[in-house]
C-alpha cells in the first residue's frame, strides 16, 4: 500500500508542475512579465495605450519626489538654500545621487519607471525654484 500511495503522490506532483524558464534572456524575460489575462467588454472598442513621452520635471516631481522633497522627510532638501549647499557639488553629482541613491535617497527615488531624463527634469524643476 505504501508503494502505491508514493506513486499515486509521484504521479500527482508530475501532473501539476509546469516547468518554469527562470533564464535570463530576453524572451524568457517577456514571458514571464507578460499580463496572465486580459478583460473584454462586450461592444468596447480595442484603445491601445499609447505612451505621450517623457513627462516634464514638475511631472515627476508632483508624482515621485514631492512625498520627500515637499515636505522635507528625511533631510530631502526642499528649499532654495538646501538645494544651493547640495549644488556646490555639481548638477552631475545630483544627478547621479538621484539615479542611483545617496544616504537616504533611494535609487530613482522610488520612481523606477521613471528615464534618466525624467529624473534630470525632475531635479531641474527642483533646484530651478
Amino acid at each position: 500500500m505504501k508503494k502505491l500511495s508514493a506513486a499515486l503522490l509521484l504521479l500527482s506532483t508530475t501532473a501539476i508542475a509546469q516547468p518554469y524558464d527562470n533564464t535570463l534572456t530576453e524572451e524568457a524575460i517577456k514571458k514571464r512579465l507578460a499580463p496572465v489575462g486580459t478583460v473584454y467588454l462586450a461592444g468596447a472598442t480595442p484603445v491601445e495605450v499609447v505612451p505621450s513621452g517623457p513627462r516634464s520635471g514638475e511631472q515627476v516631481y508632483q508624482a515621485a519626489c514631492f512625498a520627500c522633497h515637499g515636505t522635507g522627510a528625511l533631510g530631502a532638501p526642499k528649499t532654495t538654500d538646501e538645494w544651493a549647499t547640495r549644488l556646490t557639488k555639481g548638477r552631475d553629482v545630483l544627478i547621479d545621487h538621484a539615479i542611483n541613491g545617496f544616504n537616504a535617497m533611494p535609487p530613482r527615488g522610488t520612481c523606477m519607471d521613471c528615464s534618466d531624463e525624467e529624473i534630470t527634469a525632475a531635479i531641474d524643476f527642483m533646484t530651478a525654484k
